[in-house]
């Protein structure tokens, strides 16, 4: 089985009066998770501010990328977009929130977009990757596309971006490289 939908995942913490030791990453669970995915590099960014979305980003093939998401100090609301040609989901999201504490993770596959917004000042956000950094593939949609309608989690103060991410093009103006592979984008059960 080939998992090509967003799933949450949490890895068992194995803890005692010292603290705790987990495994984020387990080649061996994945393939027993139905995910088909070889991760090539590790990313890391710090949001010092509430209100920080970064996103709606993407990867077009050859060098389309999946992510496993995860946040390592506070917390962020992470999201998956289905951007794949003919989806009877296309331009639909899933959303979860993802604690340094609870330690919860969002694989996001080939063919979905990803952004996520800080919930705390102060957050960190490691997340690996299935292709290196190709930047004649990156692309990206406008995280406040109203076809889409991502309920952000916004303060009052509103949201904080990057110059790139304020001129990102709608859905309706992307002609999306990724073809749909039967699997319908499902919601995320709890964890």
């Amino acid at each position: 089985m080939k998992n090509s939908s967003p799933a949450l995942l949490r890895a068992p913490r194995f803890g005692d009066a010292r603290g705790w030791f987990m495994e984020t990453y387990s080649e061996a669970r994945a393939i027993a998770a139905g995910f088909d995915v070889r991760f090539v590099q590790d990313n890391q960014s710090f949001s010092a501010n509430i209100g920080t979305i970064r996103g709606l980003h993407f990867q077009r093939p050859p060098h389309a990328q999946a992510k496993l998401v995860r946040c390592v100090r506070g917390s962020i609301r992470d999201y998956a977009v289905d951007l794949r040609h003919g989806s009877p989901t296309y331009g639909r999201w899933v959303g979860a929130t993802l604690t340094a504490e609870g330690g919860e993770q969002l694989f996001v596959p080939v063919g979905f977009a990803h952004a996520f917004i800080t919930l705390e000042p102060d957050v960190e956000v490691a997340y690996k990757v299935s292709d290196a950094y190709a930047p004649d593939c990156d692309g990206g949609i406008a995280w406040n596309d109203p076809t889409i309608g991502i309920d952000w989690p916004l303060p009052a103060s509103g949201a904080i971006l990057s110059d790139k991410d304020r001129i990102l093009p709608t859905l309706a103006e992307f002609d999306s490289p990724f073809e749909y592979d039967g699997q319908p984008l499902e919601p995320l059960p709890p964890l």
